[in-house]
């Protein structure tokens, strides 16, 4: 596993890094300054966007639901295209939710799994956006940067054949990065809370992950997923020709 920082220094975020410098299974290294993930951006101070430009960032994509960005107040510079994709999808298929969202395990990652297997062309339709932003540098992200931005990762990384290991580890950066995330919103941790969750099933947040990982079938999520070859070939390279 790769030793850079690839921390995305800009204020107002805390959970903000470069998906560049991952070690791909057949040697070299995913591309920096091509893509990107991290928690909500509506907290962004003006040199917080400053600091997003000189990375790079011209696109974000946006995970969250439409109940979610309405409440956004914050102002967005003319320069970054937003891209608004509901990743959950709760009214498309309210059947495969109810029972994460009443257990509460919509906040694990026990759910990443069933989500890509029951309803592919959700993260089908990101990673096409992704795909096909006009160039520059891609950020995507959900509220936390943890959930849907965590299933966004697991495939893409695993799409750009990144070693499992430097999957798993870039995922527990966001553990890592949750308390001062929280405390920056006068949140209190709930990572106990998660970890019990997991307990229950037999697991923990780590091992529920790499259990996702490893079940996820790379052929069979692209042959539903709605993504063309030049989509592929886009996601495989970090955009290497556009960003």
């Amino acid at each position: 596993m790769s030793d850079v920082d690839r921390t995305l220094h800009a204020e107002g975020l805390f959970n903000a890094r470069d998906l560049g410098g991952l070690p791909l299974r057949d040697g070299g290294t995913t591309p920096s300054g091509h893509v990107f993930r991290s928690e909500n951006v509506d907290r962004v101070s003006p040199a917080g966007w400053q600091a997003l430009r000189d990375a790079g960032v011209r696109t974000v994509v946006d995970l969250r639901a439409p109940w979610e960005t309405e409440k956004d107040t914050g102002t967005r510079p003319d320069w970054v295209t937003t891209v608004v994709i509901d990743h959950d999808g709760l009214d498309a298929a309210p059947a495969f939710w109810q029972a994460y969202w009443e257990t509460g395990l919509v906040g694990t990652p026990l759910y990443y799994g069933p989500h890509l297997a029951e309803l592919p062309e959700r993260t089908g339709s990101v990673l096409r956006a992704i795909a096909r932003a006009e160039p520059g540098g891609v950020l995507f992200h959900c509220a936390g940067g943890r959930d849907r931005t965590g299933i966004i990762a697991l495939v893409l990384l695993s799409l750009a054949g990144v070693e499992p290991e430097a999957i798993v580890a870039d995922y527990l950066v966001t553990i890592d990065n949750a308390p001062a995330l929280l405390a920056s919103i006068g949140v209190p941790s709930n990572e106990a809370k998660i970890e019990a969750l997991c307990a229950e099933h037999g697991t923990t947040v780590e091992g529920a992950f790499r259990a996702a990982l490893a079940a996820f079938d790379v052929d069979r999520f692209v042959e539903r997923a709605g993504l063309d070859a030049a989509d592929l070939e886009a996601l495989r390279t970090f955009r290497a020709d556009v960003a």
